[in-house]
Order: C-alpha cells, then structure tokens, then sequence
C-alpha cells in the first residue's frame, strides 16, 4: 500500500530551520563560554564541595594544585584529607581523572579513566575511636524517625555508585593501605593496578614483601558484570591479623567473585552473581579445637532487595563438593522484624553428602561408611512482635539408610560394658567402668522409679517416644533466648546429653554441637542402641555432686542409700541438681533438711508427676519434708544463714510446663559456656539472702504457714 504524500509548507521548513539554528549557536555560545570559563567554575566546585566536606563530614581537604588537563579530565596534585581530630586518612601526590561527557548531560558522574601516582590511605584505630567516625556520624545525622526508607532503592543506588566509580581505564602505581589497630595489629597493602578495556591485573605487595596477592579479571561496570579471582604468588592467601585480633587463622588458595547482573525485578532490586573458595582453612577455638578444610564450596546467589526487606532467594544454591543447598534467608525490616530461614536439600546420595563435609569437622566420624539416600527440610519463621508464635522445624529423611562400617569411633559401643572418663575443665578425673564390675554401677532395673520418673519429667519427659530431639522444646528455647535477648535455654533431650558425654570430645565448640545433633540422629534412627540402655548408661554417668558420677554414687553419697531405695522426696531433689551438681549441698539446713525455698519445686513437680499417673497426689510437699541428708556429710554444710541465690517457682501456677531449674547466677558465663556446659565454677558462689520479697510471696508463705500449722494440731 502507497502511503499518500504529504506537502509541508515551506515556511514551517524555514521556521524549524531557524529553531534548529537558533538553538545550535546557543550550545555553541554555551560551550565557548563555559569552556572559557571553566577553571573558574572548576574551582568554585572544588570550594563548594571542600566546604561541604567539613560541615557535614568535619574533612579537612586541601588540594595543592587543580586545573583541567584536556576537554573533560581534571589534573590534582598534593591532595589530603584528615579528619577532624583524628590521623589523617589519605594523601595522593598525583592524581587525573576524566569523565564521560554524555552521562554528565544527565547529571551522571562516570569515570572514563584514573591515573594515580603514589598515595595512602591509612585506617587508624585507637581504643573505641577511628578516623572513620566521621562517616558514622554523618549517617546518623541523616537518619529521621518519620523517614520511610526503601532498601531497594538504596541497593540500586549504592551499587551504582560504586560501579560509576570503576573507570573503563585505570593506571594506579605506589597506591599504599595501611590499618594501624591499637598499635597490635599492623596491616600495610602497596597495591598496582591495570584496566585496560575490561582486563584487571593488580599486584598487592603485603607487608613488605610478606606475600604478593593478585586481584585479576574482567569488569564491565556499564553492564553490572565482574568476575575476579583473588589469589597469592606459590602460596596460600594467609590473613595474620585475624589470628591477632580474633585469635583465628583464615587462608585458602583461590576466592572467585562474579557479577552477573544487577537490575530491577517488578518492585524489587535483583542482584544475580556467585562466590566460590578453594581450599579454605578455618582454625577458630569457639568453632572447632582444629583444622578444618572446606576443599570446595561455591554459592549461586540471587539477591533480593525489597522496600523493606532483604532476601536471599530458594533459587540460589550452596554447593559442597557433590551436596547441594538451596537456602532461603529473608530479613524483614518494617513495620515489625521478621526472621524467615529455609534450607531444602533434594534427595541425595547419604555418602556422597559425608564425604562433603569440611575435613575435621565431625572428627568421630571420620572413615564412616553408609548406603542409601538422604533428604533434609529446615522452616524458621519469627514474628518479633508476636515471638510466642515462633515456627520451626527440622527434619533429615533417610531413605534406605544403613551404616556399613564405622568410622573413627564405634557408635554402639555403650550396647557393652565400657570405660567412661569425666572432665572437668577440659582435664580428665577418673576413669568409671559402665558394668558389673564397678559397685556402684546400676541396672535400669534396680533404679528406683520414684528417681526415674523425676529425673524424666524434670530433663525430658517424651524420650521414649521421641527421636532424639523435640522440636517443640527447641522452639520455646529460641522464644524464651529472644525474648530475654541472650542464651538462657537449650533444647538438649537426654539422648543428646549422652552422645555429648559418652562420644564427643570436651570441647565446647560450634562444630562439636553439629556432631552431637548428627551422632543422635544416627542412633535413634537407625536404632543402634535401645532407649532402655540409653536411659541406664545415662544415669551412670550424669554428674550429680562434685566429684560424683551416676546414680549409685549419688544416692550412697547423700542418703547412704541404694538407687532402688530411694523415695520420691530423695528423687525429686536428686533430679533437681542435675542441671547444677555443684550446689546440692547449699541445699540442705545444718540438720540436713532442705531449705524451704525447695519446696514450691517439689510441689511444682509431684503435681506434674500426680497428673502423669507417675506419683500419687501428695498435699504435705511429696516428700520433701522427709528428705534428709545422710548423718556423715551435715558437718560440712553452711550455717542456715546462708542462702543461694535462687529462681522462685509459683506452686499454684496452673501449667505443665517445667520452669527453668532452681540453680545459681554465674555471669561470668559466656555464650559457649551457657550453649554447652553448665557450672562454669567448681564451686558454687554463697550470697546472703537480700533480696526482697513481693507482697504475692509474702502471702504465700503466710498461707502455706497456716496449713502446716492446721496439720499439726
């Protein structure tokens, strides 16, 4: 089809003409003057942005000499920038820098080329202060309450910022880091550097020659691409000031870096790349007492930046080896916190998954063997404003799992008589023999069942139906741990605690934590020893008193009595101190009665038990008044003027949840002391009994005064 033709007349021809005319000579006009003028303008700039830099920054920046050296690149020489009352943070003798022309039309800064001549920056730390305070202070300066604040868009721009900052070409010679930490940790970077057309090459000369590290790779700023490999010369990449600072070794040979595209997804601010290490070494006492050595791991991430939250996709993947992980991590910051975790492991080759683990990880482990297929699911989901609706759960599914041959340590070993040693701070006491041929050594069978009901309602009250872990008392330890804002509950079941004693070194580290989780798995699935024998090598070796291990001592030790003697007073008290053995004999009055502030404990728990059909209902306290201790050990009690410290328990509290078990305040205690041990003294601290009581409690002693009074007349 023939379009028709139109007929401009030409005097609209002539006036366009003219427009376009017009408009011509003034960008010429424009571009003659600020050309002519632009030194001047040049330094108006650099006033203007000097000015601003001290005011909102408290910079000091002085610049010896600038001028441009050609249509759009600027020449500085003798430039500092000190903060103010601090060490200065950087001097750059010789410095050009050019920008492109067409994005500075639309008010964008990008780097065309940088050529640098010897410089430092030098990052000085002094007790709690920086010469980078002053950029602390300038973000909370900007921060307003009422500000809505959209992460997406900070992403989008952060990134960018630091992307127009690469320039497409870039010569840096005798450019010097420094990081001066207290005067300890000493740190100095000489860095050379290349980009020519996409193609980085960088030398980094470490402290003078230590060792020589290459940041090398292909940057495309303009398209949101990168992809580096950072390594060192003959060596492996060594990092000494962590051992200094963090008294961790950190190395590895390779770090890839890859950026495959930055852009907006819908509403969201996507960032699609991965990070791969070989051969990375990881020694940190807290995580592990060794070695450990990840070969190979690689994560293929996609980054979601939201309005209000941050995310890490299901989509990404970690690798191990031949494992594979798709994790979900996502941070929700307004109108509440919200903490959402997911990991999903498709089904895999159990043996292939073993032999991915990091080396020295699981050291009992080690040269196991096994068939068959696993598949693993974890769902963490946290409301900070509603935290009692705290979701989770874990579960690891075997799919024609077997044990073909045990590794570095035999895990039915405790199905016979063995040798088991005790530590006490990281030092050996005594070794125990676990059979007939130690006297005090106690069938289940010969265990009083007043002791075993109150030790399982007290430590764990579903072991014979659960399989190794509940979930549900994992998740009320992470509501009450976030509620209190630090660890003050675990989740540990009473196979758990045997795996840990019997199994495990001493060690209290992360790592240590993740075998005993993985060790009781193993047995309670695959069912290598019966929860009866379980339960009877348990109450052999628990520590019940300083020096005392298992039942049978425990019960000669305070009631000269054997384990199927004792009464459901003497076994509530005995599983009351498992939790803190060391102070069982703060417990006791000089004439070897328990002090009364055990009573609401003993009646706490003989309701529970009464409910449970383990015990009959006992209004006098079940026992508690009859308990005594043994003749022998009453002369090295305390006067009855001295009290522990304790935790109150309500009697009248209608629940059959068990409180946190009456035991002693130790805030010395660390993090990996409360997540792994218990008493972290020998002995226990003795503090006068100060405290106020309420008027509830007031009441209740009055009360519970009277009904002993009634009793006895």
């Amino acid at each position: 089809m023939r379009l028709p033709k139109i007929n401009v007349p030409r005097k609209y021809i002539k006036v366009a003409a003219w427009i376009f005319g017009i408009l011509l000579l003034a960008g010429i006009v424009t571009g003659f003057v600020a050309y002519n003028k632009r030194e001047a303008l040049l330094q108006k700039m650099i006033a203007k942005a000097i000015a601003k830099a001290d005011k909102d920054y408290g910079l000091s920046i002085k610049i010896g000499e600038a001028g441009f050296s050609g249509l759009s690149t600027v020449h500085m020489k003798n430039i500092s920038v000190v903060p103010k009352d601090r060490d200065t943070l950087t001097t750059i003798a010789d410095i050009t820098v050019g920008v492109k022309l067409f994005p500075l039309l639309f008010g964008n800064v990008k780097l065309g080329e940088v050529n640098l001549n010897t410089g430092k920056m030098s990052i000085v730390l002094k007790d709690s202060t920086t010469n980078l305070d002053f950029f602390l202070k300038r973000k909370k300066k900007d921060k307003t309450d009422n500000a809505k604040i959209d992460l997406s868009l900070i992403a989008h721009d952060i990134l960018n910022q630091v992307l127009d900052k690469i320039p497409d070409d870039l010569q840096l010679k005798n450019m010097l880091f420094t990081l001066n930490d207290n005067d300890t940790a000493r740190l100095s970077f000489l860095t050379s550097a290349t980009i020519n057309n996409g193609d980085l090459n960088s030398t980094i000369n470490v402290n003078n020659n230590e060792a020589t590290w290459h940041v090398n790779g292909k940057v495309n700023p303009g398209k949101n691409k990168m992809n580096v490999l950072f390594f060192a010369d003959n060596k492996k990449v060594e990092l000494p000031y962590l051992e200094k600072k963090l008294h961790a070794t950190l190395s590895f040979d390779t770090i890839r870096t890859e950026l495959k595209s930055a852009e907006y997804s819908g509403d969201d601010f996507k960032i699609t790349g991965s990070w791969s290490v070989k051969n990375l070494l990881i020694n940190q006492p807290k995580v592990a007492a060794n070695d450990i050595v990840v070969k190979s791991a690689r994560i293929d991430a996609e980054l979601l930046v939201g309005a209000n939250y941050v995310a890490l996709d299901s989509a990404s993947t970690i690798y191990l080896k031949d494992a594979a992980i798709h994790p979900f991590l996502k941070y929700t910051l307004s109108p509440v916190k919200i903490y959402e975790v997911k990991l999903h492991a498709d089904e895999q080759d159990a043996q292939a998954l073993l032999n991915s683990f990091p080396q020295g990880l699981f050291e009992s482990l080690e040269g196991l063997q096994v068939q068959g297929k696993v598949k693993y699911d974890l769902n963490f989901y946290l409301d900070s404003s509603i935290p009692d609706s705290l979701k989770f759960n874990s579960t690891l599914t075997p799919y024609g799992f077997k044990i073909l041959k045990w590794g570095k340590t035999d895990l039915q070993k405790i199905n016979q008589p063995f040798v088991y040693t005790p530590y006490e701070h990281g030092k050996p006491m005594r070794d125990i023999t676990i059979g007939p041929s130690n006297p005090n050594y106690t069938p289940l069978s010969a265990i009083s069942s007043n002791f075993k009901n109150s030790l399982l309602t007290s430590e764990d009250p579903s072991f014979f139906t659960h399989h190794g872990f509940v979930e549900e008392s994992i998740r009320k330890s992470f509501v009450i741990n976030f509620k209190k804002k630090k660890f003050v509950r675990g989740g540990s079941t009473i196979s758990m605690q045997l795996v840990k004693n019997v199994f495990l070194s001493r060690n209290k580290t992360l790592a240590r934590k993740a075998e005993e989780i993985l060790i009781v798995w193993m047995i309670e699935n695959n069912h290598l020893i019966s929860k009866e024998r379980m339960l009877e090598v348990y109450f052999n070796i628990i520590e019940m008193g300083k020096n005392v291990y298992g039942i049978g001592e425990a019960s000669r030790q305070y009631f000269g009595k054997t384990p199927a003697e004792l009464s459901i007073g003497e076994g509530i008290f005995l599983a009351n101190i498992v939790p803190n053995p060391k102070i069982a004999m703060f417990k006791f009055n000089g004439d070897g009665s328990l002090k009364e502030y055990m009573l609401p404990y003993f009646k706490y728990m003989g309701r529970i038990m009464s409910k449970r059909g383990l015990t009959p209902a006992d209004t006098s306290g079940y026992g508690f008044y009859n308990v005594r201790l043994r003749e022998g050990l009453r002369q090295y009690l305390l006067p009855d003027s001295a009290k522990v410290d304790t935790s109150a328990v309500d009697p009248d509290a209608d629940t059959d949840v068990m409180p946190a078990p009456v035991k002693m305040q130790d805030k010395n205690k660390s993090f990996f002391d409360k997540l792994f041990g218990r008493s972290k003294k020998d002995t226990a601290t003795v503090v006068a009994d100060t405290l106020k009581k309420t008027k509830k409690e007031l009441r209740k002693e009055r009360r519970e005064k009277r009904r002993q009074e009634k009793e006895l007349n």
